[in-house]
């Protein structure tokens, strides 16, 4: 999943000028790869969606995206892109069932996007709209178990097909009860279900505000660090870490988002 939001951080970064090489394309992607993305509710939404669209026009591959309340309005891009297909599961339980289904389309999706874990995660308990609960950690585990072990039977349902949308790909957003007043990189230090995450999803993104003078000389509307991170999957048999980029995001009046590689 990181070759992707690397592929998304490069084009929007040499749409900007920035010294890129325009002929370079994403990096090999690892097998059965996952990545949390880790951030405030409204940019992980965006970054989600420059994911998805990116992956349908770019990579070519099928999306499936899933999210609890419904994206009111939808890019233009977005809306004509036949290849991603979104879903508004309202519970933790319609969300299994709908993920658990995957393997029985005849298009087998070569990504899955999950907008806000924390939502379902939340929402599973009745009557609780405001942190988490008890129990939440194993609900956290099954449901980061059951997308990842989807992932790797899609990536074997597509080989097997010969396919060169292989291997698919899982991302998830998640906004922690510990991203207020601290940097949301550790915030799976006083996180207890954000560390269960962490053991299932091989790579994390987060998105951190940068305060900087940097950020205000840059005439943005807002700057943030995005910080990719992770370690290297069993398949690769190797220890240690595998990857650590980190980016800096300028959004600007107009909308306008540029990434640069820091």
């Amino acid at each position: 999943m990181t070759d992707i939001l690397t592929l998304v951080f490069r084009t929007l970064s040499s749409q900007t000028g920035q010294n890129k090489d325009p002929s370079a394309g994403p990096p090999s992607p690892a097998p059965r790869s996952s990545t949390l993305l880790v951030g405030e509710h409204r940019l992980s939404r965006s970054v989600l969606l420059l994911a998805a669209v990116t992956a349908a026009s770019e990579l070519g591959v099928r999306v499936a995206f899933f999210a609890q309340t419904q994206i009111q309005s939808l890019p233009e891009c977005l809306q004509r892109c036949s290849r991603i297909t979104f879903s508004y599961p309202r519970t933790l339980e319609e969300l299994l069932q709908q993920v658990a289904g995957l393997h029985e389309s005849p298009c087998p999706p070569s990504l899955i996007i999950i907008d806000r874990l924390d939502g379902f995660l939340r929402g599973a308990v009745a009557g609780s709209h405001v942190g988490f609960h008890s129990g939440d950690e194993s609900r956290a585990a099954h449901l980061a178990a059951l997308l990842c072990d989807t992932a790797a039977f899609l990536t074997e349902v597509l080989e097997k097909r010969g396919s060169s949308s292989a291997p698919c790909r899982a991302i998830a957003s998640f906004l922690s009860d510990a991203d207020s007043g601290q940097e949301s990189r550790d915030a799976s230090a006083t996180d207890p279900v954000l560390a269960v995450l962490d053991r299932y999803f091989q790579a994390r993104c987060t998105l951190d505000q940068d305060r900087s003078y940097e950020a205000a000389a840059a005439a943005a509307q807002e700057a943030w660090h995005v910080y990719l991170s992770g370690t290297k999957i069993p398949d690769d048999c190797e220890d240690g870490p595998a990857l650590a980029q980190e980016w800096k995001l300028f959004i600007f009046p107009e909308g306008l988002m540029e990434f640069k590689l820091v």
